[in-house]
């Protein structure tokens, strides 16, 4: 299990849990027995790993990955998930970058806050992370006349067959991260 420790570097060497090392260790696998993926994972490394209910009886793994590295995790993404999706039969895997959030600056501070820390922006950035092989090509927010908000996201047609199975877990994951309902569709072509 040694091997699998390099896959995951957790902030201020905190022990990762059971299921982190799990994680580790298919990521380790992976890059041990897939000959087109061996290059690419040589590299990469993850922070945290976190299972979560979707539904009751759907579950997704989401995998955070640092900032710095979510470039090169998108370039295989689409080989990753499937592979990693084998290992975990019957969950979704959603990689999300790991973004921080900073406080607004105190009145009559000199010191600003950077546009990509605020929470508008860490939250809109991880919801394209979440639905990664498809774009976002639209966003409309409905109110309900009880005064709760749900957001409508639609998702680019052309990787329909990549994404359409995974849409109940992109809410899921999407609630349990940001606590904020969403809802994926596609749009539909007007003729």
């Amino acid at each position: 299990m040694l091997t699998a420790f390099k896959k995951i570097q957790k902030e201020t060497g905190a022990e990762p849990t059971e299921f982190e090392e799990s994680v580790g260790q298919a990521l380790f696998d992976l890059e041990n027995t897939n000959n087109e993926l061996k290059s690419d994972l040589k590299d990469l490394f993850i922070n945290s790993a976190v299972q979560v209910d979707v539904s009751n009886n759907r579950k997704a793994v989401v995998i955070h990955v640092p900032y710095r590295l979510r470039k090169q995790f998108r370039k295989i993404h689409v080989r990753l998930v499937r592979e990693l999706e084998k290992k975990f039969s019957g969950k979704d895997v959603v990689f999300v970058a790991t973004r921080r959030i900073m406080r607004p600056p105190k009145k009559g501070s000199a010191v600003k806050r950077p546009r990509n820390r605020t929470l508008t922006s860490v939250h809109e950035n991880i919801l394209e992370d979440i639905v990664q092989p498809a774009e976002i090509v639209g966003k409309r927010c409905r109110y309900r006349l009880d005064g709760s908000k749900i957001l409508k996201v639609f998702l680019d047609p052309k990787a329909r067959n990549d994404t359409e199975y995974k849409l109940e877990s992109f809410s899921g994951v999407y609630r349990k991260l940001c606590g904020k309902d969403v809802v994926f569709e596609y749009p539909v072509a007007e003729a």
